[in-house]
């Protein structure tokens, strides 16, 4: 036997044999969730649910064989941590559809698999994830644009007072979803080149150390550039989720707690002022701090969908009402922007803690990637998509119970729509991509333990 098939035994068989049945565990439990919505609105197993179970475990079946061939030391954990929240937004997706004929489980299985597709393209063609650093202001310039998009005449659109969408023809985008992919590529590489810059401290002021004056210039351009997505955009959501992202990501390669407070500072009053200046601005902070006002509830944009999703979750308590048991169709935008709360009256606190505990454990493996990494880029790249999916979480979550203000974000891989889950599933992509290089032994110790299975055999 050659040296190089010795080095093509794989090493990693058990533990790939381990996630196949975790993934297969996953889909298992989504299965159940959709007998359990059947049984609790008619007493019958759903006629779909063999159609929706095999389209699900195929198309998660395809992937597992693409991340067996092309990132097989990658981390076993992630992909079926996706697949059951995936899974669950299904269910619920099909359950509101029940009451309210506009949620498609249909069409959002149909996103799930080209998100796959997606997932499967990324893997495929980037080999190295290390070659994006060589497109650092390329994927600035992209990022940028996706973002101008939306206000092109003609080209964006206006929904629910947000102009975040383009229209091309009958199909509508949110360029946006895929923006802060190419920003957080472009703020890793960014950030390798000038970290040592922005380090440097400038005056202490009590037990801080300031940084320079001149290294001011990224942050304040991102700020004003956040801003303009608030006011021109109407969208609070990928301004908070954009500007904390960079923020973080700074704090990641500088260590300098003092750029987190003047993020902080720079964001709330950027976001005061604009409250101030611009109505639809203000109308969110109002509806923040006084949602039960009744004039507010019944304005456009006001209360009433907080309130509804607020009372939802109360009504489902601890555990829930259970799945085909609640009353999704009074919440507003269940299926998408408040998913959440709908999830949380038939689920109840139980579930949603163990959902949130899902992501908890996805933005976990991503930063366990990040600490794992032998490259300053890829540590800062592992980073950026892992707070980007543990902060668009908080800050939907937080909207929704009105511990801030409401933001228009989605649920990732739960809330109907396709913009958000392909970006999505490209971000999961990328995190599996590093972990597999971060994870991946010298080639002289898969030569060693390849040895050691043939001689065993």
């Amino acid at each position: 036997m050659s040296a190089d098939d010795v080095a093509a035994v794989p090493m990693t068989a058990k533990r790939r044999g381990a996630q196949l049945i975790m993934l297969a565990f996953a889909v298992a439990i989504v299965m159940v969730a959709y007998a359990n919505v059947g049984l609790g609105i008619n007493g019958q197993v759903p006629a779909g649910m063999l159609t929706y179970g095999l389209g699900l475990g195929g198309l998660m079946l395809a992937a597992y064989f693409v991340l067996a061939k092309f990132a097989p030391w990658a981390d076993p954990l992630i992909l079926p941590l996706v697949t059951l929240v995936n899974g669950i937004g299904l269910v619920m997706i099909y359950r509101i559809e029940q009451d309210t004929k506009i949620a498609s489980a249909a069409t959002q299985l149909m996103w799930t698999a080209l998100g796959i597709v997606m997932f499967s393209v990324t893997l495929i063609v980037l080999r190295d994830h290390r070659a994006l650093q060589r497109m650092t202001y390329t994927a600035g310039f992209v990022g940028l644009a996706l973002l101008i998009l939306p206000l092109v005449p003609f080209l964006g659109k206006n929904i629910n007072g947000a102009r975040i969408w383009i229209a091309l023809g009958s199909f509508s985008i949110q360029p946006g979803e895929f923006a802060k992919l190419a920003l957080v590529v472009f703020f890793a590489g960014y950030l390798v080149a000038k970290r040592d810059v922005l380090a440097l401290a400038g005056r202490r002021l009590l037990f801080i150390d300031l940084p320079r004056a001149r290294d001011l210039g990224p942050v304040l351009i991102t700020w004003i550039v956040s801003v303009g997505v608030l006011v021109l955009e109407k969208d609070l959501g990928t301004s908070l989720l954009l500007f904390g992202t960079f923020i973080a990501m700074l704090y990641i390669a500088t260590q300098r707690t003092s750029w987190v407070i003047i993020g902080v500072l720079l964001f709330v009053g950027g976001a005061f002022v604009a409250g101030k200046i611009f109505s639809h601005v203000g109308d969110r902070f109002e509806v923040w701090l006084h949602p039960s006002d009744p004039e507010l509830f019944f304005k456009v944009g006001g209360s009433a969908q907080l309130m509804e999703g607020l009372f939802g979750m109360g009504s489902g308590g601890i555990l829930g009402t259970g799945l085909g048991q609640g009353h999704p169709a009074m919440i507003p935008l269940s299926f998408s922007d408040f998913i959440f709360p709908a999830t949380g009256e038939e689920l109840g606190l139980t579930g949603l803690m163990a959902i949130l505990m899902v992501y908890a454990l996805i933005v976990e493996r991503g930063l366990r990637t990040a600490l794992a990494a032998r490259d300053p880029f890829s540590k800062l790249l592992a980073g950026g998509l892992s707070f980007i999916l543990a902060w668009q979480v908080f800050i939907i979550v937080g909207g929704v119970t009105n511990l801030i203000p409401l933001t228009g974000l989605v649920t990732p891989f739960m809330s109907q729509g396709g913009s958000a889950l392909l970006a999505n599933w490209i971000l999961i992509a990328l995190l599996v991509r590093m972990s597999d290089a971060a994870r991946r032994p010298p080639p002289q110790a898969i030569q060693d333990e390849g040895l050691t299975q043939v001689f065993q055999r």
